[in-house]
């Protein structure tokens, strides 16, 4: 048997291979670093112009003069080098590199941790730092230990409340946070079937928050429909016949909404359990929930009502933006009383839009929940969309009601 990843790699798992990077991206945050490292290699040019992103997302609008002198220098060297860049409010990396630029097959690194995100395409994606990026910026070229896998096979299909990030935070706990160090995780069975794209995204991002090198689906008719749209014809990945040194069974159908408790992420309760803990804050988006099937869901929740603690909402990107605009979804936002953030990675980072005070509690549908990551003596609860949704009215940790 093969695995997605050793197929993609093109060698068994544990061999060590030199690979040609299909795509590689960097942010405004570690695109500074690997500027400074790739010109401290005195590099003589950029190998695949073509195919090196620079997208700015992290802290955008810039929160301060030093943040946005590092920011124009990175943008004079994108725009110089005619490299693909998109400016402040296009969105995250990983949700702007998910609209129809990764295609299945192909070997995509990026500069941060949840560049994992895109296995959701069949594609072997995962992230470096700033000197390995700086190399690739270099040479067009990197090289992997391809990892062994662990198949999360999937049956059933999920059960409203429950959604896709409840899925995926139930995995994290159940292989906890270092359980899948320098593993691919890979999607499988029939309960991949009833997944949109959106919610494959959601569960390949919160592979790396197990230790996981990728996370990976098979392209099935559900991606080449997806990329169909954006104008690509792409083909099925069709699945050898697979035993698995490593296997996680999970019924979908008997998920329920949780809660990742602070500060693990593998940390994980049922929601009932912690309800009524007050909340500061309710943040809803980041690279793991803020596309627009999210804020859809979100929005026919609090619609007509009052939220009752500041609610943030930040768009993965402009073209969600556009999308809950045009279908009133944006509306329903503002008129129950959230705040709209530009499209990007907002307070996620602790940097700047949405920073918790000493003793805050923010309910958010992030991938992290680590100490102090979105204010220093803050306290963070990952939960899905639709749980924000229920807190924000409730202004405390709710359980959301299967729709009528």
């Amino acid at each position: 048997m093969t695995t997605l990843s050793e197929r993609i790699l093109g060698a068994p798992a544990g061999s060590y291979v030199d690979c040609r990077v299909d795509r590689c991206y960097v942010h405004d945050g570690t695109g500074v670093l690997t500027l400074e490292a790739y010109q401290a290699m005195q590099a003589e040019r950029i190998a695949r112009r073509d195919r090196t992103y620079v997208l700015f997302d992290h802290i955008v609008p810039a929160n301060n003069s030093v943040t946005a002198g590092l920011q124009a220098e990175l943008r004079r060297f994108a725009r110089d080098g005619g490299l693909p860049f998109t400016d402040i409010g296009e969105g995250i990396c990983h949700q702007v590199m998910g609209e129809g630029i990764v295609l299945p097959d192909e070997i995509v690194v990026g500069a941060d941790s949840h560049t994992c995100t895109l296995g959701a395409f069949g594609a072997f994606a995962t992230g470096v730092g700033a000197t390995d990026m700086a190399a690739i910026w270099a040479d067009g070229g990197t090289w992997f230990r391809v990892p062994e896998t662990i198949a999360i096979f999937l049956s059933g299909s999920l059960k409203e409340p429950a959604e896709a990030k409840d899925l995926a935070l139930t995995y994290v706990s159940r292989l906890s946070m270092d359980g899948a160090t320098y593993k691919a995780l890979e999607f499988v069975g029939d309960g991949v079937q009833s997944l949109s794209m959106e919610s494959r995204m959601t569960l390949s991002n919160l592979a790396v928050e197990t230790g996981a090198k990728a996370g990976l689906f098979y392209a099935d008719g559900t991606t080449c429909a997806y990329l169909g749209d954006y104008g690509h014809s792409v083909s099925p990945q069709v699945p050898d016949e697979s035993s698995y040194p490593q296997r996680l069974e999970i019924d979908i159908s008997d998920i329920v909404p949780v809660v990742a408790v602070p500060p693990r992420v593998d940390t994980v309760r049922p929601v009932g359990d912690l309800a009524g803990l007050p909340l500061d804050q309710v943040f809803v988006g980041t690279c793991t929930n803020g596309r627009y099937g999210d804020l859809e869901r979100f929005a026919r929740i609090v619609r007509g009502k009052k939220v009752r603690v500041r609610t943030l909402v930040a768009p993965a990107s402009r073209r969600v933006l556009a999308r809950a605009s045009a279908t009133g979804v944006l509306s329903w936002l503002i008129e129950a009383g959230c705040t709209i953030l530009p499209p990007g990675c907002g307070p996620c980072l602790g940097a700047h839009q949405g920073v918790l005070g000493e003793g805050e509690v923010c309910l958010s549908t992030a991938n992290r929940n680590f100490r102090n990551r979105m204010g220093v003596g803050g306290e963070i609860y990952l939960a899905s969309p639709a749980t924000a949704a229920a807190s924000a009215l409730a202004g405390a940790l709710a359980v959301p009601e299967v729709p009528r």
